[in-house]
């Protein structure tokens, strides 16, 4: 069985807005969402500065006060990107699902790392008194990943698969591509679909700092700079992110609103080096060739946006660039490209999902995000990356591809419905 993916509803929660509507019209207008770290005392951090979420009241999200009291906040982070997905999408009445049978809905919402402040704090109370009496009771079904999509599950009554995949920054597209697979092999009828992160807390800014990952300048205005000769590293951030994908003649039959179709998708791992890229990016490039081909990419037809990885590693950024030549050959310099994370910073388990929710509208509104502080290129990074302003270009197929630590490479691809 062969069937049509498309999808139907978006929710996000992120440093540049905690809606859709906010987030992709800060996209277009360029705004930085990495500020300095307010929440905990960072002298003596080599990094003092991350993207945040703020201004979030999860009560406007559909939750209650024993809810949030018990959850990590990736959880809680989830709840609110779903509860938008799906009351977006229509397949939702009275706080519950509708419109399906909840053996044919499914949740494949994923986390990279999962508690990870429940984990830090549970294990100072260890710490503190080693007899372990006052570690909670909510320690675990807190703390493991798949709970955010367990939730979820609880939430609206999906009584199909509950999928929690974990590839590190790859995480969400891994979940939105095999959702894809599952529903056009038709084993579903629709997935709540995303990922989500809260690893901006000490002990994950310490170890992504230590490692030499993240960027040491202080301007937060100025501190993610993918394909920047500039660059030094990567912004972590916290978010979440969830698409509703349905099959197509489901939608239409209940009348949805559809936003895209999906039409490609490919993973490969690099088999290589636990943190760093392959070198010579054949995995990442036949990653996104294996996409584009069951895109059908037209190279003589399509017009072309990337929503690129682009974290503003010295590695990441010229491998990236040359995997898209690998991939395209003289096409790749047509191809409109743009890293968002110079706006939103790295969400890990969630920047996936985001940047698809980016590469959507992208394509439905004819409009480039910019990859913003991009004011002195890399010579070695010399595809279209559009330099700090949005573009206007007429699309007809759009394309996310992330890659994670472990060598995990994933790549979407996304057409208008015809």
């Amino acid at each position: 069985m062969d069937r049509r993916v498309v999808v139907t509803g978006l929710g996000v929660l992120s440093p540049i807005g905690n809606d859709v509507n906010t987030f992709w019209k800060n996209l277009q207008e360029g705004v930085c969402g990495i500020s300095l770290i307010e929440e905990f005392p960072t002298e003596g951090f080599a990094v003092k500065i991350a993207g945040k979420i703020r201004n979030f009241n999860p009560e406007e999200y559909g939750m209650d006060k024993p809810f949030i009291r018990k959850q990590d906040p990736f959880a809680i982070y989830a709840m609110a990107s779903a509860w938008q997905a799906m009351n977006d999408s229509g397949l939702i009445a009275e706080g519950e699902a509708a419109n399906i049978d909840p053996f044919r809905l499914g949740v494949y919402v994923s986390s990279g790392v999962g508690g990870f402040e429940t984990i830090c704090r549970e294990v100072r109370k260890l710490d503190e008194d080693p007899s372990g009496k006052w570690v909670s009771p909510h320690f675990i079904p807190s703390m493991i990943s798949n709970m955010a999509g367990g939730n979820i599950a609880m939430k609206f009554g999906a009584k199909g698969s509950c999928i929690t995949i974990s590839t590190a920054c790859a995480t969400s597209t891994h979940s939105i591509g095999e959702a894809y697979r599952a529903i056009k092999d038709g084993y579903l009828d629709a997935i709540i679909a995303g990922g989500t992160e809260c690893g901006t807390i000490p002990l994950g800014l310490a170890g992504f700092a230590n490692a030499r990952a993240l960027t040491r300048e202080e301007n937060p205005l100025h501190a993610c700079l993918p394909f920047n000769a500039d660059r030094g590293g990567f912004v972590m951030s916290d978010g979440s992110a969830v698409l509703i994908l349905e099959e197509y003649q489901h939608a239409v039959d209940r009348g949805a609103k559809i936003y895209a179709e999906i039409v490609g998708y490919a993973s490969t791992c690099d088999a290589y080096h636990a943190t760093a890229p392959r070198p010579d990016g054949e995995t990442q490039a036949a990653c996104i060739r294996m996409a584009a081909k069951e895109a059908a990419l037209d190279k003589e037809k399509d017009s072309v946006y990337i929503n690129a990885h682009g974290t503003g590693t010295l590695l990441n950024d010229k491998i990236e660039t040359a995997a898209y030549k690998q991939a395209f050959g003289d096409f790749a310099y047509k191809c409109h490209i743009s890293s968002t994370k110079s706006m939103h910073g790295h969400m890990f388990g969630a920047t996936g999902a985001a940047e698809a929710i980016a590469t959507i509208l992208a394509l439905r509104d004819g409009v480039i995000p910019p990859t913003i502080n991009l004011d002195n290129p890399d010579p070695e990074c010399d595809l279209d990356y559009t330099p700090n302003r949005a573009v206007k270009a007429e699309l007809t197929l759009s394309m996310s591809d992330s890659f994670g630590f472990g060598g995990h490479n994933a790549c979407i691809a996304f057409r208008k419905v015809k």
